[in-house]
């Protein structure tokens, strides 16, 4: 699946995105709005992990759709 894909049905993708990073809270969720590189920042902050790990955590969860 592309991105463009899971930015146009975000609404149905934020709760599989919320089962996969339980710390990201409904309205980081909505402020990302399915935007990929909003998504892995705001999955940097919340682990403390490095954009390198939460970029590829989000290609992960991608290919998985």
């Amino acid at each position: 699946m592309n991105w463009d894909r899971i930015e146009g049905n975000w609404k149905q993708f934020s709760g599989k995105a919320k089962e996969q990073w339980g710390k990201l809270t409904d309205d980081e969720l909505d402020k990302v709005a399915g935007r990929r590189e909003q998504l892995a920042g705001k999955i940097q902050e919340s682990y403390g992990i490095s954009r390198d790990e939460a970029e590829r955590q989000v290609k992960d969860w991608e290919s998985r759709f």
